[in-house]
């Protein structure tokens, strides 16, 4: 069993009166959290149900305060997993928050029909959302020779946990075409009564060749054949559904600084590979920069969301062709970081230095990167 780093943090804010929404892709191990949660608090009187169940589903989707009495009797904390699959669960927990302030509830769903929209909407001040990613680095407690021994195999295979814990390449590549077709693809669709997996699957592979670079999305249109809008609505699809994230374009104080197209990035480096079906080794491949690249800033973004870091994101461009990959910025502090597999000499970009005060420049490297991800 590999404790995640937020169970600690979800035990602290499980109290009564409160709704706890635990969100993320599927297969990321949130079932097998509710499960180690309710095991460990065990001086709880829990009711843990599930969304599927018909019965449950009727209940609590029924807004009938006699129903959810006699459900909750003899309970003080309600689990309940997958609870995107409840009609009006929003109005539901609300109504329990209201009328038996006693009741803890702690819930998780993917981002079908964006859950968190429909809990977050009526529980305003009386809930809070956390997320759940494919393993962190952090969360395997390697020391520092075994990650670098390992972290080849996370750069083409990832971190879903079925796959970090398949022994051989082959069930590993199985495990994450699995999760492709049977998982993530069916959310999408799900999401918006969509058919169409065939477009999803091709606008993916166009974003999975363009790690790192900026994305047009007139020009992924022309490459589908489909209006400009289309793109745009199935990339926010994609990030709902925890497959990619974007960063925008910092720009203040330099007109020469470009941030019109966004880039995006894949959460984890093994959905981008099997979105591309590539699972060679590194001695094969000439997409390393990107799969580097990719790996660092989003291991970054899970870690912050766990140590409960609130940044602003984006990269930085200028029209000459000075860049740099990750702006983290926070209490109105720039820090920037630039990826690099290979050592060697990388510019210090001054200009950024000297345009934006008290900023800082780090370059990320294999020797270094333990210290940016945990």
């Amino acid at each position: 069993m590999i404790d995640r780093i937020i169970k600690n943090k979800l035990i602290e804010n499980i109290k009564p009166g409160k709704v706890i929404g635990l969100f993320g892709a599927r297969r990321t191990g949130k079932t097998v959290l509710m499960d180690s949660l309710y095991d460990e608090m065990n001086n709880l009187k829990i009711l843990k149900v599930h969304g599927e169940n018909l019965d449950v589903a009727e209940i609590l989707s029924s807004q009938r305060l006699s129903l959810l009495k006699n459900l909750l009797k003899g309970h003080d904390t309600l689990f309940i997993d997958e609870a995107q699959k409840i009609p009006n669960i929003g109005t539901n927990l609300k109504l329990i928050v209201d009328n038996f302030p006693d009741i803890a509830v702690f819930v998780t769903g993917s981002s079908s029909f964006d859950l968190n929209q429909k809990i977050g909407e009526p529980l305003t001040g009386r809930g809070r959302n956390f997320m759940l990613f494919p393993f962190a680095q952090a969360e395997l407690d390697e020391d520092f020779l075994t990650a670098k021994e390992n972290l080849p195999e996370r750069l083409v295979f990832g971190y879903y946990p079925q796959v970090v814990l398949a022994v051989s390449k082959e069930e590993k590549i199985s495990v994450l075409d699995s999760i492709k077709n049977g998982y993530l693809l069916k959310d999408i669709l799900e999401l918006d009564n969509l058919k169409n997996s065939l477009f999803i699957l091709n606008l993916l592979r166009l974003i999975a060749f363009q790690i790192g670079n900026d994305v047009s999305l007139s020009e992924l249109a022309s490459n589908l054949q489909v209006s400009r809008n289309t793109v745009a609505r199935y990339l926010d699809l994609l990030e709902k559904t925890f497959i990619i994230f974007r960063h925008n374009g910092y720009s203040q104080n330099l007109r020469k600084e470009f941030a019109k197209s966004p880039r995006y990035y894949f959460w984890d480096n093994g959905i981008r590979n099997a979105i591309i079906l590539n699972f060679n080794s590194l001695n094969y491949r000439d997409d390393i920069g990107k799969l580097w690249e990719n790996y660092c800033i989003s291991e970054r973004k899970k870690m912050n969301h766990y140590r409960q870091r609130f940044l602003n994101y984006y990269f930085w461009r200028t029209y000459d062709q000075k860049e740099i990959d990750l702006i983290e910025e926070s209490d109105g502090k720039l820090d920037g970081f630039e990826m690099k597999w290979k050592q060697g000499k990388t510019k210090i970009p001054k200009e950024f230095l000297k345009t934006y005060k008290n900023s800082s420049f780090q370059v990320i490297t294999p020797e270094n990167y333990l210290d940016f991800i945990l």
